[in-house]
């Protein structure tokens, strides 16, 4: 027999269970990690990772109803199953929950219980984009700060419904069908991010948001001033709506703050007059005749050049040969223009 065979057949334990397995000794010694049951155990349709035992994954389970949840959990992914209801008892042992994933179920505005979240004093993060709720649910955490509500079937936000959500920075509301909103985010004074596209636009926002997705509203003109009051806004998308140039103010685009505009899908024929130090314009899909110079520089003021980085107007009806020769001077630092 050859030396090495003999050795090994030497330090191998004859034991019933190496004799199915003849090399666990090498790793028989590890220790492994025991499973942390703190305030319950992991309910046996779900997964909770030993070496990250206060996040329970119960994604796409095939679950109708709420599994029971140990209180040491602090993320909780319940996304894609076929859950339509959360009861009063759902959550009251969830009391350290911070993130609660809900997209992708059968949710209701019925099934959801009047106090389901009153042992929620942690959550920062709740969504629950494409379900079947009809309003936004009642006595919401008022530590939220991301709430995803998108792609459900809300057809009115009153004040009452988001009261004293002094924490919530971000909303998705797009893709609902609102058609009431009046000035119900008003009171949300620490919001930053608000995407109310494919919907009605509201009549009175938050002023100090910095990102604000007014996409596919029907929007044919703006008044005078819009954007005089968001003095932090620096992202603003209007994309496929119905804006002209008789409903556009002259100026309303030329603000310093804004960093991104896309006015895509539109039926524009000039381009509007924005202000020098906007990075990004998205104008494709118009009905842009010329190109006016003007627009982005100063004709005057050659050193006030402008920092557009990306320009889009492909799908207009001007061509390459329609950009002026001058026009290297003024956009000096584009490294994108598409006609």
């Amino acid at each position: 027999m050859h030396p090495v065979i003999v050795l090994l057949s030497a330090l191998l334990p004859l034991t019933p269970s190496h004799a199915q397995d003849p090399f666990a000794w090498l790793y028989s010694g590890r220790s492994s990690v025991q499973a942390d049951t703190a305030g319950g155990k992991c309910p046996p349709e779900c997964d909770c990772p030993p070496t990250f035992s206060i996040a329970m994954y119960c994604d796409a389970r095939g679950l109708t109803a709420m599994p029971a949840i140990p209180s040491r959990m602090k993320y909780l992914y319940l996304q894609n199953n076929a859950i339509t209801a959360i009861s009063d008892s759902a959550l009251v042992n969830a009391t350290n929950l911070a993130w609660l994933m809900m997209h992708h179920n059968q949710l209701t505005s019925d099934g959801i219980s009047e106090k389901a979240f009153s042992k929620l004093e942690r959550l920062e993060r709740f969504y629950l984009q494409h379900n079947n709720l009809t309003s936004i649910p009642r006595n919401l955490p008022r530590t939220l700060r991301d709430l995803r509500i998108n792609h459900n079937n809300i057809e009115k936000v009153t004040p009452s419904d988001l009261e004293g959500m002094e924490n919530l920075t971000i909303l998705h509301l797009h893709d609902n069908a609102i058609t009431d909103m009046d000035a119900s985010l008003k009171s949300l004074t620490s919001l930053t991010l608000l995407d109310v596209s494919a919907n009605k636009v509201p009549k009175s926002l938050p002023e100090q948001l910095h990102q604000l997705y007014l996409d596919s509203n029907s929007i044919a003109s703006l008044p005078e001033g819009f954007l005089a009051a968001f003095t932090q806004l620096q992202y603003l998308r209007m994309a496929h709506n119905q804006l002209t140039d008789t409903g556009l103010p002259s100026n309303i685009f030329n603000v310093t703050g804004l960093v991104e505009l896309d006015l895509s899908f539109n039926h524009l024929e000039r381009i509007p007059l924005v202000s020098t130090a906007l990075q990004h314009l998205y104008l494709q899909a118009n009905r842009i005749k010329e190109f006016t110079l003007g627009s982005f520089c100063s004709i005057v003021d050659v050193t006030n050049f402008s920092k557009l980085d990306t320009l889009r107007l492909d799908g207009n009806e001007i061509s390459q040969e329609d950009i002026p020769s001058d026009s290297a001077l003024c956009l000096r630092l584009a490294s994108s223009i598409d006609v």
